[in-house]
């Protein structure tokens, strides 16, 4: 994240704890429901140290989810198993009523204790990544109450609506600051901002809703903590990266598995690290999809910096040998 060229390059996954681990399956049992999973600090802390055992990554990812924001705003949130994630959702501005301006940091309590845990029993060597959801990704899911495929919901009530649209993106900008501030308190190095949404709008409305507030929330978390390390990951931006990259004042930009490197490498700052971007399914196949896809990422990004990480998270039904050899194929690669 120094914006320095380093082989082997430093290599983490996101949701790298996660299903595809029969160890974290095992603890998963222990929790009655996911936000309670995240909520107990034994719990969470562990499942975010067992990759790090496992594999020897060279950073750890706080396990948690980016909806405890919205539930820290009192919005009631569940996860149905085999649906995802469920909200009350909001359909009219008069719901706006019913969440509050500022976090509930008693609510929020348990994840930094899960950090100072995970900080206790993290080696020296490896860094701690906390994270949140970009204002454009959670007030998808607020809106429409559950993912859908276009995120319809929330782009309606962004054109019908785009005053009031515009009073929440400024409020999960103001609390995004104080949480990622308050991570950063408790002991991460670095913190992730997951737009996972992004790419299904338009080049303004992606100006106004991700660019512009990712902006924003840097700007802010840098006012807090001076120097804040911080990597972007607006998954689908496609050629509004160059843009995001410069306009937010990111650290890092995390590339999803839809991008070429060859183009990245050759088109974006070359004192911007990159981040990723092996196809996840890639990694669930294994053999030659494998050792190909490390491959041309390493020959477009070599001699810049690179953090090594997939395109998005790792799928439940990856192969554990296959993480095993993705960090040969990594190391080997660099060392060529």
């Amino acid at each position: 994240m120094e914006g320095e060229a380093t082989f082997p390059p430093p290599v983490w996954l996101m949701r790298q704890a996660g299903r595809y681990l029969p160890e974290y399956l095992a603890i998963r049992a222990k929790a009655s429901s996911f936000l309670n999973f995240c909520y107990t600090p034994v719990l969470a802390a562990e499942a975010t140290l067992q990759p790090i055992r496992r594999f020897g990554f060279d950073a750890a990812i706080l396990f948690s989810d980016i909806l405890v924001v919205p539930d820290a705003l009192g919005q009631k949130v569940s996860f149905e198993q085999g649906e995802g994630p469920k909200l009350d959702p909001i359909v009219a501005p008069e719901d706006f009523a019913k969440l509050t301006e500022t976090l509930d940091f008693s609510r929020l309590a348990p994840i930094f204790e899960t950090i100072e845990r995970v900080k206790q029993d993290l080696p020296k060597e490896t860094a701690l990544i906390g994270f949140c959801g970009a204002p454009w990704t959670l007030a998808c899911y607020m809106i429409a109450g559950k993912s859908t495929p276009d995120q319809a919901p929330a782009r309606l009530f962004a054109y019908r609506y785009p005053d009031q649209f515009q009073h929440l993106i400024d409020r999960l900008v103001d609390v995004s600051i104080d949480y990622l501030a308050k991570q950063i308190e408790a002991g991460v190095e670095a913190v992730q901002i997951f737009d996972t949404w992004a790419g299904v709008l338009p080049a303004a409305e992606f100006e106004r809703w991700c660019t512009a507030p990712v902006a924003a929330i840097v700007t802010g978390l840098r006012r807090r903590h001076k120097g804040a390390r911080v990597i972007g990951f607006p998954k689908g931006a496609a050629l509004h990266l160059k843009d995001y990259a410069v306009r937010t004042g990111i650290n890092v930009l995390g590339l999803d598995s839809t991008i070429d490197p060859e183009w990245a490498g050759r088109t974006l700052e070359r004192n911007l690290v990159l981040q990723g971007n092996l196809d996840p399914l890639a990694l669930a196949a294994g053999g030659a999809a494998l050792e190909r896809g490390v491959g041309d990422i390493f020959s477009a990004l070599r001699g810049r910096p690179h953090i090594f990480n997939l395109g998005h998270g790792i799928l439940p039904q990856t192969p554990v040998d296959h993480v095993t050899l993705m960090l040969e194929r990594v190391r080997r690669s660099a060392a060529q």
